[in-house]
């Protein structure tokens, strides 16, 4: 009996080198939609057609409650915890721009000062991943196949190209407004690919501009969906009489330059383009080592949309029309360079958006703007009459109030007196719901999920002392301002859609809670990989068909 026994013993234990590896798709596909929310997915439905949208909701399984658990809301913030499954509190990213704490430094969230640009000699070249302190699910799979993986990102914003790739990325590239071309920094590579130079060298971004931008169907056909095309909630550009179609972008390209093509459907079409190139001349999907690829892309055409003509806009449907359009192309794409049975994508948003406060009190209801230069006038003044000082106050930035740490400490205050004060100020404010001394012991009276995010937002070394809540439809904003914005922790800045699909994916629908944070461990549990190194989040396990 002992004999048999060490002897099956010695058989698992030879058979073990011999194990096969764990079946991976060919591809994953992460798709951001920047500033979608999640009822775009059926807001349009009607006029959505079968393989965009609806295809990836009939084929795959989409995560309906789908929440941001942070505030505040922001791009940079998104793209970072879709993809290490952690908050700012831990992977260090808490806005697209910060002020380091400890020295009053202005920071971008992906400035690198050591870095040139690539295919560029301007400034916007200059970035890279270096402040995002967790690892990613990108970097994850480099190390799990000894680096074998590619990992590409692209993004019209440099942002949503660089924090999703990672550390360990082959490459990341962004748009330059200047010079209409699509750049990347030293930080991956000395120079441009001959694929993204002949790329470029077809001035899509100055062609699609050139065609203008009409709404896709009879303007007429958009009343059922979007309120009248001439209306006081939506942003102009230097040149137009009036917010309506069609938008003369070769007209206004004269002056606006390439910056145009950003706050036009055709900007994700032209990513979509650049992300297809990407595909073919990296690869991507058939790589010679059998090892999964992962390309990133963000669209984020659709957040500078949204920003300038608000969430009720003909503009925004016709956005989301063509996108559908886009996605219908970009799959079968995907089906036939990669196969339809050998890629997973996911498509998930970096948060969503409110609608305009001044639409939103026309309709009668409430909200309203907090105008930050304002508020900080007035925290400096009554700062100026206790303290004697009105410098006290460097900024009010992600709805956080940044102090003068140095200044404070030159004048030998009392830093506790010096938040109460700013405290009791904030309090009296219009549209402020709550005041928070982050470092404080008040917590314990904002009910308990709103808690959650305020500390799960909040870094020490780059987050402002006091965090400011804002009142539902209330947000950061000129008194009367058009377009819209996020950043806030009401629903409809934090509720994103979340679908998989593809392979090892399951076809369903849940309604159970899940967060944003879940997204890279559940691609982690599918790649059979570690999760990121900051991870908090969890596998969402039924979404997955293994």
């Amino acid at each position: 009996m002992w004999k048999s026994f060490f002897t099956g013993l010695l058989s698992v234990a030879l058979a073990v080198p011999g194990m096969a590896q764990p079946a991976r798709p060919k591809l994953v596909v992460g798709l951001m939609v920047d500033q979608m929310r999640w009822d775009y997915l059926y807001r349009f439905a009607d006029r959505y057609g079968n393989d965009g949208f609806k295809r990836l909701l009939n084929d795959g399984f989409s995560c309906e409650n789908t929440i941001i658990n942070y505030i505040p809301t922001y791009t940079a913030i998104g793209h970072s915890s879709v993809y290490t499954g952690s908050v700012p509190s831990i992977h260090g990213i808490a806005g697209n721009d910060w002020i380091i704490q400890a020295t009053g430094e202005s920071m971008y969230c992906t400035q690198d000062n050591n870095v040139q640009g690539v295919g560029t000699t301007e400034k916007e070249g200059q970035q890279s991943p270096r402040n995002l302190l967790a690892s990613t699910v990108t970097d994850q799979l480099k190390l799990a196949t000894n680096f074998q993986s590619k990992v590409v990102g692209v993004a019209i914003k440099d942002r949503g190209g660089i924090l999703p790739a990672g550390h360990f990325a082959d490459a990341a590239y962004w748009f330059e407004s200047k010079s209409g071309d699509w750049i990347t920094s030293s930080f991956y590579m000395k120079s441009l690919p001959s694929w993204v130079s002949k790329f470029n060298k077809q001035k899509l971004a100055e062609k699609y501009l050139k065609q203008d931008w009409n709404t896709l169907y009879p303007i007429e056909t958009y009343a059922t969906n979007s309120i009248a095309d001439n209306n006081p909630y939506e942003g102009k550009w230097a040149g137009e009489e009036s917010p309506t179609f069609p938008r003369k972008t070769s007209l206004l390209m004269k002056d606006a330059g390439y910056e145009l093509i950003k706050t036009t459907p055709q900007g994700n079409t032209f990513t979509l383009d650049f992300a297809k190139a990407a595909i073919e001349n990296e690869q991507l999907g058939n790589n010679p080592s059998k090892s999964t690829d992962f390309l990133c892309v963000s669209l984020s055409a659709t957040d500078y949309v949204g920003h300038r003509y608000s969430l009720s806009a003909v503009e925004i449907e016709d956005t989301y029309l063509r996108l559908d359009r886009d996605i219908a192309d970009f799959l079968a794409y995907l089906d036939k360079t990669v196969g339809k049975d050998n890629y997973t994508l996911f498509l998930t948003a970096d948060h969503a958006a409110s609608y305009n406060p001044m639409y939103y009190t026309d309709q009668k209801g409430n909200g309203g703007y907090l105008f930050d230069r304002q508020i900080r006038r007035n925290l400096n003044e009554a700062l100026s009459a206790e303290f004697g000082s009105d410098k006290l106050v460097r900024s009010l930035t992600n709805y956080q109030v940044h102090l003068n740490y140095p200044l404070i400490d030159s004048l030998s205050l009392d830093l506790e007196k010096v938040k109460k004060s700013i405290i009791k100020t904030l309090k009296k404010e219009e549209g402020i719901a709550y005041v928070v001394d982050m470092e404080g012991d008040q917590n314990m009276f904002i009910p308990a999920p709103l808690r959650e995010k305020i500390i799960n937002g909040y870094n020490r070394k780059n987050s402002g002392a006091i965090q400011i809540i804002a009142e539902p439809q209330w947000y950061s904003g000129s008194p009367r301002g058009t377009g819209t914005t996020h950043g806030v922790w009401t629903a409809y800045d934090s509720h994103i859609p979340l679908v998989f699909m593809g392979w090892g994916i399951k076809h369903g629908v849940s309604n159970k809670e899940v967060h944003i944070v879940d997204i890279a461990p559940t691609i982690s549990s599918l790649l059979h990989i570690m999760e990121p190194n900051g991870n908090i989040g969890k596998p969402i396990v039924e979404v997955l068909g293994q």
